[in-house]
């Protein structure tokens, strides 16, 4: 697509723009890429480059910027970032990672998100880790009124408690009977497999039990459904700063809906989960934050080798890209640590 003076004066310009954010001449490529080349040279490559979407000109200024389609190129094929090391961590990094509490998990997701828009001083978004979908232990207990408690204990430990309503009054003998079958004969299997295994099954098992395993079902549902969409933002004010974005208003507050109704937030995180290391999306890509002005480096965590969160950073395309890379990937593997059990 480009030959290699194409390619270094364009790498050469994405990167002056980044660091000056200044839209960058002829004269200014002619004296910082390394190539012997004249600036009536030079304007030549620069205008097969616009042809191409790669760059633009402001209409207030004669020098270039890169696009969104300049920035993915240089992303993609010019930049190099190596992964990153906990051992070597930059020491504003190794600091702030020092200060999550591995007790507290709700909080170090918090901290995460503050990390993230500390260091990066754009928007930080955590989400918070997906519950395990499986049945460790259920138990039943009678609350009267035909009300009965369920607790749900996952593998990991985690307990969550739900209140159902029942059709009639149990005793606390018919919810232990059903305790002790559901646990023998359901523990250790997906919401997902208990429900498959249900449809088949019910005609043969008793009422009560049957009902009650129903509710127990629904309200694993419910516990997944309210952790999937639980996403921590930080920094969403650092955007009133940003060079041509601060002074959109309209721009602004369709951003901040976003930031607000987490929703689609969500949506491009759970797209993130399901990659391996840090991914990208530059402008108007990820179809969730569609300005062309902004990008969102984003990467799975995981707890005990098993994904179960993403985190990232959104800020404006001009961003140091190799920088961000290291913060999300680093920050990911604090945050593993962090909420990981130690042997």
């Amino acid at each position: 697509m480009l030959d290699d003076r194409a390619r270094s004066l364009l790498k050469t310009l994405v990167e002056r723009y980044i660091a000056d954010g200044t839209p960058v001449g002829s004269r200014t490529l002619s004296r910082t890429s390394g190539l012997d080349l004249s600036p009536a040279t030079i304007r030549n490559v620069m205008a097969d480059l616009e042809e191409l979407g790669l760059i633009a000109s402001p209409h207030t200024s004669a020098g270039r910027i890169p696009t969104a389609r300049g920035y993915r190129l240089f992303v993609d094929t010019m930049l190099t970032s190596r992964p990153a090391d906990l051992a070597y961590a930059p020491a504003d990094m190794a600091a702030a990672g020092s200060a999550l509490h591995p007790d507290q998990p709700q909080r170090v997701i918090a901290q995460a998100a503050s990390l993230l828009s500390s260091l990066s001083s754009f928007v930080g978004v955590v989400t918070a880790p997906r519950k395990a979908s499986i049945f460790h232990h259920i138990e039943f207990l009678r609350l009267g009124e035909k009300r009965v408690l369920v607790i749900l204990v996952a593998p990991d430990g985690d307990v969550q408690n739900r209140v159902i309503f029942t059709a009639r009054e149990y005793q606390q003998s018919e919810l232990l009977e059903a305790t002790n079958y559901l646990n023998a004969h359901y523990a250790g299997l997906t919401i997902e497999e208990v429900r498959e295994r249900l449809k088949r099954e019910i005609d043969a098992l008793r009422g009560e039990i049957a009902a009650l395993m129903q509710a127990a079902v629904q309200a694993g549902t419910e516990v997944l459904a309210e952790s999937a969409d639980n996403v921590v933002v930080s920094g969403e004010r650092n955007l009133l700063g940003m060079q041509d974005f601060g002074s959109d208003m309209s721009s602004l507050r369709r951003l901040f809906d976003v930031f607000e109704q987490k929703t689609e937030l969500m949506r491009l995180l759970d797209v993130s989960s399901r990659a391996v290391g840090v991914r990208i999306y530059i402008g108007g890509e990820s179809k969730v934050v569609p300005f062309e002005e902004l990008s969102v480096v984003a990467a799975p965590y995981e707890i005990n080798g098993r994904i179960v969160g993403t985190l990232g950073v959104i800020g404006p395309t001009r961003m140091a890209y190799d920088r961000m890379i290291q913060i999300v990937d680093i920050t990911a593997r604090l945050v593993g640590n962090a909420l990981s059990v130690k042997p």
